[in-house]
């Protein structure tokens, strides 16, 4: 290196001129020598370090494995401030031993605060798994304080657990423990309802109240539906959600409304004008559809015939999505079969004859699935293929609130039922019950499957279905067909479908 120097300098005449080599070589050997000899030394003191260091790195790396810092604040403390010694006192180059023994001081409580988070947490269980929930929920964040003194309580706990007493260590824990169950509710309303809250005060600031009372009390009463769902059950927030939302929406509805009537009120508009401004919108959609409102007898009928039109375009679009990747399935099938008979000479007119009958099987099944068609209308059922198989939707069939009774009313519909399975003499027929996504997933999954078993009950004892032909299978919320953020795509969710798959040579 100091070769390479000498000629960096002697390339430089600018600088070199007027010095002798000598002048250069003393140079840079004053410079040059002692940042060597540093390096050396730093290098030297890292290596030192490492293998000194080496098992105390160890140990304290193992217990924080176990979360002793937060299990055993007393033993990991007096490690980390060992550990921290031995540091201290190798920079300032004190004796070895010193050194040693405090870095042996330091594994030895690392090991016992690593013994002692073990204990810790099957000894105080519960409160570990508490502040597990709370944390998940962001209570440090949403509910600072609270978290502050449960987090206080919690370390309290475990110090004394770390003296060996227990008693104290419970009683301390029980008290943390409903720290951090407050906490966590606290957070979880921070985070479902503060926005309901904030737009509900911007409503009462803008006097929305005095314009739109029944659309702000009805956002008011989502939002105590919502904080009462949460008290009752923090765990299941499908339901507190939606409520939450709805209130949102209801809020901000409210808004619109009193801005929209104080602007009708301030300009003065007569009622007609009033009525036509509400009837355009739906002017406009009826345009969209190509229809024709017929508005001297009011909206209603209007309404219906686009709802009908719309619930017609939404079906026909997934029927023709499925029989769309049903055709593809069976072409690439076929393809793959006339590409084989093409590499086979022998036999051929025997495969070809095979071909020609499952033809004509797929058009015996098209014919069978529009008798079933022709038996139910739209407010019955829905019927749609999905390959072979022949989907029943009941629409027309519900049940009362958590009950899965057959009401008799649907006698006639289940009849109709017994047909469509009968068009298939062969069939076996799958009874799937759905629910929508309100209520724990352990309960939809039960209440669904119950359903599904009444209604393949009922077809096999009162309509003579044979039961060695129907299963029953419930889904609870987890095939979902429409929106539940709605309720009427909550009641398009709860319902029953019967699969019937036909056995066709």
């Amino acid at each position: 290196m100091l070769f390479l120097l000498q000629r960096t300098f002697l390339m430089q005449p600018a600088r070199a001129e007027g010095l002798e080599l000598m002048t250069i070589n003393t140079t840079l050997r004053t410079f040059l020598v002692p940042i060597l000899l540093a390096a050396a030394a730093a290098g030297a003191q890292e290596d030192l370090r490492a293998t000194l260091f080496e098992q105390a790195d160890a140990a304290r790396e193992a217990a924080r494995e176990v979360g002793a810092d937060l299990l055993a604040p007393d033993a990991f403390g007096r490690g980390v401030e060992a550990y921290a010694d031995a540091e201290e006192d190798l920079g300032r180059g004190r004796n070895m031993e010193r050194i040693r023994g405090e870095l042996a001081d330091a594994v030895a409580a690392f090991t016992q605060a690593a013994e002692a988070a073990e204990i810790a947490r099957i000894t105080l269980a519960p409160l570990i798994k508490t502040r597990d929930d709370a944390a998940s929920a962001s209570a440090d964040t949403f509910a600072g304080e609270m978290w502050v003194e449960a987090e206080e309580t919690f370390t309290n706990a475990m110090r004394r657990l770390e003296s060996g007493d227990i008693r104290g260590a419970r009683s301390r824990a029980e008290e943390a423990e409903a720290l951090y169950r407050d906490a966590e509710l606290t957070a979880i309303k921070a985070q479902y309802l503060s926005q309901t809250r904030a737009l509900i005060a911007q409503a009462e600031q803008a006097r929305v109240p005095r314009y739109a009372p029944k659309t702000f009390a009805k956002a008011e009463e989502l939002m105590l539906q919502a904080e009462k769902e949460l008290n009752e059950n923090r765990y299941d927030t499908d339901l507190p959600r939606s409520l939450a939302q709805q209130a949102n929406y209801e809020a901000r509805h409210a808004i619109y409304l009193a801005e929209r009537i104080r602007t009708i009120r301030d300009e003065d508009w007569e009622l007609e004008d009033i009525i036509l401004a509400y009837e355009d919108p739906l002017v406009q959609v009826a345009a969209a559809a190509d229809k024709l409102p017929r508005l001297d007898q009011g909206t209603a009928q209007v309404a219906e015939e686009l709802v009908a039109y719309i619930e017609e375009l939404r079906e026909n679009e997934r029927q023709a999505q499925l029989d769309l990747e049903a055709s593809r399935t069976r072409v690439s099938e076929l393809e793959e079969e006339i590409r084989d008979l093409d590499e086979r000479l022998g036999g051929v007119s025997q495969e070809r004859v095979a071909l020609m009958q499952r033809v004509e099987a797929e058009e015996r099944l098209r014919e069978r699935f529009a008798s079933i068609e022709s038996l139910f209308t739209r407010d019955e059922a829905r019927i749609s293929r999905e390959g072979d198989q022949v989907v029943l939707r009941l629409v027309g069939l519900t049940f009362a609130v958590g009950s899965d009774d057959v009401d008799g009313s649907y006698a006639g519909l289940l009849d109709k039922v017994r047909q469509a399975i009968n068009v298939f003499p062969n069939s076996q027929v799958i009874v799937e019950g759905h629910t929508d996504s309100y209520g724990s997933d352990e309960a939809n999954m039960a209440l669904s499957r119950q359903r599904a078993e009444s209604v393949s009950a009922y077809l096999s004892t009162q309509l003579g279905v044979p039961a060695f032909r129907i299963s029953a299978a419930g889904y609870g919320e987890t095939r979902p067909i429409a929106n539940n953020e709605t309720s009427q795509g909550r009641e398009r969710n709860r319902r029953i479908d019967i699969r019937i798959e036909p056995q066709m040579q």
